[in-house]
């Protein structure tokens, strides 16, 4: 693999101040984590979302509130082993996503499949750039190493709110993408799209009024960004769609599928939809392994009250 450049933001000088020291005892864990066997990890995995079931109880009970409003057809009994998998997929995330941004290549050797690449070549030799529509799903961060493994992209990240924890999950990954770009740093996306850069982007969160508009998702208006059908419009981007997921036996699939048509339409509400319908469909596949832990319909329609218990003041 080729040496990256790092971001001058991503660099881990100057964060000695012993604020910063559990910070760096955790990345020190995720680090031993990531060179783990891998029947071991899962094993840690399972056991930290079983612990997550138990006492997570915001949490357990935001991906209860989810799993009724959008799996009402199951039994009680069902719709609780749909949480206790949720809560179990979560904690599998958090060392999965350590061996994804630590782990060594030989980790990943034999245990993926990656369909649809022969998509993003041609779309490269017809000099497009590519938005690459994803979502949250528990294996986000392996899906990314498995792509970097493959093909150059660009990352969106959130910028936490611990600046160490950002800057070295940031550097981490430029280290097999493309690079990285904040989620709020518009312009350079936008420039990159130009480029024929593809960037890996998931728009499945709800963040609140602006800029949103109200589409179905599992057939509950859901807040939706229309950032997608902007960053495409304004890039002169294509919107290609992939899903990911891990089987039974620790394989995982990643597949690309054919760009979006007639994408953007020039109605912010068909092309939220549109992208809702992309991210429904896989989740419909793969349900317990959707990040059902956040708080998606938490911004309603006016006068409709929130499905979620008021969060708890600090």
């Amino acid at each position: 693999m080729t040496q990256k450049q790092h971001d001058a933001r991503t660099s881990l000088a100057g964060f000695a101040h012993p604020r910063y020291w559990v910070t760096w005892l955790a990345l020190g864990v995720f680090v031993l984590v990531a060179h783990l066997p891998w029947p071991v990890a899962r094993k840690l995995g399972e056991w930290l979302g079983a612990l997550l079931h138990r006492f997570a109880g915001s949490r357990r009970e935001i991906a209860r509130v989810n799993v009724k409003l959008c799996f009402p057809q199951l039994s009680d009994t069902e719709s609780e082993q749909l949480v206790r998998d949720i809560l179990r997929n979560v904690g599998l995330s958090f060392v999965e996503t350590a061996i994804a941004l630590w782990g060594p290549d030989r980790k990943f050797a034999g245990r993926y499949t990656l369909k649809g690449l022969e998509i993003l070549h041609r779309l490269q030799n017809e000099g497009k750039g590519v938005l690459l529509l994803g979502g949250h799903y528990s294996t986000l961060d392996v899906a990314g190493r498995i792509m970097g493994l493959n093909i150059e992209c660009d990352m969106i990240y959130r910028v936490d709110r611990n600046p160490l924890l950002a800057a070295a999950m940031a550097r981490a990954r430029e280290s097999y993408s493309g690079g990285t770009i904040p989620r709020d740093e518009v312009r350079q996306l936008v420039k990159n799209l130009r480029k024929n850069h593809r960037i890996w982007y998931a728009p499945d969160q709800d963040y609140g009024v602006q800029n949103t508009v109200f589409a179905p998702f599992f057939g509950i208006q859901a807040a939706t960004v229309t950032a997608t059908a902007r960053m495409a419009q304004m890039g002169r981007a294509v919107v290609v769609p992939f899903e990911h997921y891990r089987d039974d036996a620790g394989v995982y699939h990643v597949e690309l599928k054919e760009p979006l048509e007639n994408f953007p339409s020039g109605d912010d509400v068909a092309d939220a939809s549109a992208v809702n319908a992309v991210v429904e469909s896989v989740v419909r596949r793969h349900p317990a392994q959707y990040l059902w832990v956040h708080r998606r319909f938490k911004t309603r329609p006016e006068g409709e009250a929130s499905p979620y218990a008021p969060r708890r003041k600090k």
